[in-house]
């Protein structure tokens, strides 16, 4: 009796990556909760998503689970990444993914759509530095439609602020180093174990040719992105939510 040949487990992949990023953002579920909870608010539960720098899915698998009537078009140029969040997927008429660099003048050509209701982001545009964030907002105002929201989560210090940032980055690495010791795995530990999977190996390698370890960008204050944001179109900008270390700011079209 020959044996089944199963795939790979995307949930699995989905849950370790989940966890990885936790080990860096202890509070990013509530950043998810506080973004779903704006996309409700402003535009409704049945809204047109545009996930940028959409990574595994996480933002689509948890407005999916929200809004069962939504609709999401995620964009990314992770191989690997986009390798799991297409397995993840697979099936679900409601997403559908682009692979597009956002440094690319043309990217927009690549969507689907011609407009958004929401564009939602987190933990990815740090990679820009400001000069080209400053030319992607601009592009996302001409995508995002009238009454539509832009929300964007990253890490935002505020350098006016220069021992309260010490002391709680002093916090949270003192966490992180307990939690490592307790086996949580890093970045450069997680892309080590989708390198030696079969399916994964292949996309990974293609995506460290791509991006190197990892990209040098800017991380400006919210003050700073929600300025930009108006200067690019949106009617109003402003933080909706911050930890000690990040921030999510809304730009309402």
């Amino acid at each position: 009796m020959t044996q089944a040949v199963t795939g790979p487990d995307w949930s699995a992949w989905q849950e370790s990556w989940d966890r990885q990023q936790e080990w860096y953002l202890p509070d990013r579920e509530e950043r998810f909760r506080v973004m779903l909870d704006m996309v409700e608010a402003c535009v409704g539960p049945e809204a047109r998503i545009l996930d940028l720098a959409c990574g595994t899915g996480s933002i689509s698998a948890r407005l999916l689970e929200r809004f069962p009537r939504a609709s999401s078009t995620g964009v990314d140029l992770d191989p690997a990444l986009l390798t799991i969040a297409r397995g993840t997927f697979a099936g679900d008429s409601r997403v559908e993914f682009v692979t597009a660099d956002l440094k690319d003048p043309n990217w927009t050509r690549k969507l689907p759509h011609d407009s958004y209701d929401a564009v939602l982001t987190a933990t990815a545009l740090h990679w820009l530095h400001s000069g080209p964030l400053r030319t992607l907002y601009g592009q996302l105002a001409g995508l995002v439609r009238e009454g539509g929201v832009l929300m964007n989560a990253d890490g935002m210090p505020d350098e006016s602020t220069p021992r309260i940032n010490a002391a709680e980055r002093a916090l949270r690495h003192a966490r992180m180093d307990r939690a490592k010791a307790g086996g949580a795995l890093d970045w450069s530990e997680w892309w080590q174990l989708a390198a030696a999977d079969p399916v994964l190996a292949g996309p990974t390698a293609e995506r460290f040719a791509i991006y190197g370890e990892h990209a040098d960008g800017d991380t400006p204050s919210a003050a700073w992105h929600a300025r930009t944001l108006r200067e690019a179109g949106f009617a109003e900008a402003r933080p909706v939510w911050c930890s000690p270390s990040d921030a999510m700011v809304l730009a309402l079209k």
